[in-house]
């Protein structure tokens, strides 16, 4: 985060952090900052609302997102399938991410930044609308009618003949998924037109729930190897180099989320933001989700655990405002949020004697669930003959 004067200070790709492949491989995420221009000086009313419209849209996709990662979680929809990263996903996690940054850097360096962001619109353009068409799927089904034409189709693409065809592309949708496209494809439009903030945030949004819903830790111990990989990614990169400013100041693509401190005096024409990247967001929010998700296993009708790592991100999201804005420099939040949203739950843990429990906590993916499922039924069909 930074304020004012200080430039940037985290993360290339956050919206990595969003769609699962990109996630799991290469332009990976780690932390923005709150940046703005250097010769405007935000009033207090204008840099309290910038900040905390930045607070509360980054707690809806981690709320939400966590609350959907559990249908999602035992969906066995192959388009609402999640993905699951291991242990070893999540140690070599911080080294992908670090090649990806550096190989940014370098490609800013050489190459002529406004085709590379040229680049970069198309491809957040292509991903940003298919984001926000996920998110607004069950927001659409309850808004239309129960008498809307609701016809459905399938995108089959196969390859082969007979015995050996082979399915590549398999993905059922129906209308209203075809005008939930439509309204993000007006969206992306927007966005790549004017760049306007308010687009950005909508793109930035999705991406962001799209990223807690659908990328699942297997266990605790998995969350907090990533959490730490990026604790010391994240400190090393803004305060041991400037590759992460000069990447961040020249990303342009929906990979944070934007608040102007002008907006008060300018309207919706302000262009002096406060930033939050979406790797601030996902990284964090998955492991809140995963807590969630370990809440509704014990099946005691409580939330002790999520609760606690969602007012511990609060916590830890407002300490890093509160350091940034006191010495006037940037910060990286997973300094302050890693270790908030991993002490707390453990403290409650401890408290409660269900340390062990916790860490032993195993999520199973959906498709070995189901395969585990058909070995029970088929040993237990010849038992009975």
């Amino acid at each position: 985060m930074s304020e004012a004067q200080p430039a940037a200070a985290s993360a290339p790709e956050a919206a990595a952090a969003a769609v699962l492949e990109a996630l799991n491989s290469t332009d990976s995420n780690g932390t923005e900052a709150l940046n703005a221009t250097a010769k405007f000086v935000a009033t207090p009313e204008g840099t309290a609302l910038a900040y905390g419209s930045l607070v509360l849209m980054a707690l809806l996709p981690i709320f939400f997102g966590a609350l959907r990662s559990v249908s999602c979680s035992k969906s066995k929809n192959a388009a609402d399938m999640p993905e699951t990263i291991t242990s070893r996903d999540a140690a070599r996690f911080p080294i992908i991410a670090s090649c990806t940054l550096f190989g940014l850097y370098l490609f800013f360096k050489v190459f002529s930044q406004e085709y590379i962001n040229l680049l970069l619109s198309v491809y957040f353009f292509v991903l940003g609308v298919l984001a926000l068409s996920h998110t607004m799927s069950p927001l659409m089904s309850r808004i239309f009618p129960t008498s809307f034409p609701n016809k459905q189709f399938q995108l089959l693409f196969t390859q082969g003949t007979g015995e050996s065809k082979e399915e590549i592309v398999n993905y059922e949708f129906d209308t209203k998924n075809l005008v939930c496209l439509l309204i993000s494809s007006v969206v992306g439009v927007w966005y790549v037109l004017k760049k306007h903030w308010i687009a950005n945030n909508l793109f930035g949004l999705a991406f962001a729930l799209n990223g807690v819903e659908l990328l699942h830790l297997n266990n605790v111990s998995t969350g907090c190897i990533l959490l730490w990989g990026l604790f010391v990614y994240d400190v090393f990169w803004v305060f041991g180099t400037n590759v992460m400013v000069t990447v961040a100041k020249s990303f342009e693509a929906p990979i944070k989320l934007v608040f102007p401190q002008d907006l008060l005096e300018k309207g919706l024409g302000a262009s002096n933001f406060a930033m939050l990247g979406l790797g601030d967001i996902v990284i964090p929010g998955i492991f809140i989700a995963l807590l969630l998700r370990f809440d509704v296993s014990l099946k005691k009708n409580s939330r002790t655990y999520f609760y606690s790592s969602f007012l511990a991100y609060i916590f830890g999201l407002g300490l890093t405002i509160f350091v940034m804005h006191t010495f006037k420099h940037a910060q990286p939040a997973l300094l302050y949020l890693v270790p908030a949203c991993v002490g707390f739950p453990v403290v409650v843990a401890l408290f409660k004697g269900e340390l062990t429990e916790m860490f032993r906590y195993e999520e199973t993916p959906p498709e070995e669930e189901e395969a585990a499922a058909n070995d029970d039924s088929s040993e237990s069909e010849k038992k009975d003959q």
